[in-house]
């Protein structure tokens, strides 16, 4: 007579079968915890770009025409508008180091191509003070829109978005 189901031991395969299931699920952890680190998912909150999620990484070079998020520089007009406790911006590379920034009258152009409009005021009628011109330094961009009421690299209160504050590049995703 057996003795009864309950008291039996695994079998060779089913006990290497157990230990192959509990490898793959700590592979698989690990692997999950090492993307979350340089990964994330962003709700993009404003009208200013085509797309309202994205996967951003970080630790990759932003490219012309990549999304790039980034914390923006600390002031009283993005504070007044976003909060202190703020999100990152989300906006596209228009301009790569060493690109030339300039104003013409109220318009910007980035290496000779129209890239924006300078309002001088917000919605709330704040004022708005141009942006940086000249050559884009070494490890930032021209972050912008083409959204009329993009708040990005068109204006002082923006400014660059620099290495140091970049989060990662997105990619849109719906």
């Amino acid at each position: 007579m057996s003795a009864p189901a309950s008291s039996r031991r695994p079998s060779v395969v089913a006990r290497w079968a157990m230990i192959g299931v509990l490898a793959a699920g700590i592979v698989s952890h690990n692997a999950i915890a090492a993307w979350q680190e340089s990964h994330s998912f962003m709700i993009n909150a404003s009208e200013s770009l085509p797309n309202w999620a994205f996967f951003v990484s970080a630790g990759k070079q932003p490219q012309k025409g990549d999304y790039v998020f980034f914390v923006p520089q600390p002031g009283e007009l993005v504070n007044r508008h976003f909060g202190p406790d703020q999100g990152p911006f989300g906006k596209q590379v228009i301009g790569m180091p060493g690109a030339l920034v300039e104003h013409r009258g109220d318009l910007v152009y980035v290496d000779g191509v129209k890239v924006a409009r300078i309002k001088p005021r917000t919605r709330l009628g704040e004022p708005l003070h141009p942006g940086p011109t000249g050559i884009i330094p070494r490890d930032c961009y021209y972050a912008g829109t083409d959204h009329p009421d993009g708040f990005d690299s068109r204006y002082a209160e923006i400014g660059f978005a620099c290495r140091k504050a970049i989060l990662g590049t997105g990619t849109p995703i719906l």
